[in-house]
């Protein structure tokens, strides 16, 4: 069933960053493989995917990450907590293996695909290392975004987490020696009426003619 234009800006309007979690509620498992699968056909600039995401299931784990993300209870009280990784660069071994994904799905010869790969190469080759750095973060931003939007779609909460320790993170996750870095988080569950007052409190938006420039 599609939603409709009223239904779109209700969710819009319900969604906010959970402060307090319900722990004691779960996310179903049809409605989480649904989420992992948005991360997973999240969109990005060439559609390269320079990124990882690691699902913490473990609780120890999470615990340790609260310690390192100013105590914030998000971490341990959410049903599932997101970590969002970004890629050490950009190098041609990555576009090959893009590449040869692509005659994989799609059944095309690697030949018919030198242009695009040209396109890549230049590209990238074009950008200073902290352009490209950059270039890199905001795809992994993109998909932080798709989640968030796909969980209010679901009526689940989340909680973006920028709050913490990327090294202490990286240390935690054995990410150090991998080509992946911690950029942020996502903690995703249902809120908890009672005990998160933001849960509300009005929106604060600027007026859309302040934001919204139409020429």
């Amino acid at each position: 069933m599609n939603m409709n234009a009223q239904e779109l800006i209700k969710t819009l309007e319900w969604r906010y960053a959970t402060k307090i979690f319900n722990p004691d509620r779960h996310i179903p498992e049809a409605d989480w493989n649904a989420l992992l699968e948005s991360l997973h056909l999240s969109p990005s600039s060439l559609g390269l995917q320079m990124w990882k995401f690691i699902d913490v299931q473990d609780p120890s784990v999470r615990a340790e990450l609260r310690s390192v993300s100013w105590d914030q209870p998000q971490v341990t009280d959410s049903s599932r907590l997101v970590v969002f990784c970004a890629r050490r660069g950009f190098s041609p071994e990555d576009v090959q293996r893009y590449l040869e994904r692509i005659v994989e799905v799609r059944g095309v010869t690697m030949e018919s695909l030198n242009l695009y790969r040209e396109r890549i190469v230049e590209l990238a080759g074009s950008k200073s290392p902290d352009v490209l750095k950059a270039w890199l973060e905001r795809q992994v931003y993109i998909a932080l975004g798709f989640m968030m939007s796909c969980a209010a779609d679901l009526r689940i909460d989340t909680c973006a987490l920028e709050g913490m320790d990327p090294e202490a993170y990286d240390r935690i996750l054995k990410l150090e020696d991998s080509p992946y870095y911690t950029l942020c988080a996502l903690a995703l569950g249902y809120r908890d009426e009672e005990a998160d007052k933001y849960a509300r409190l009005a929106k604060v938006r600027f007026d859309r003619g302040d934001v919204i420039q139409v020429i």
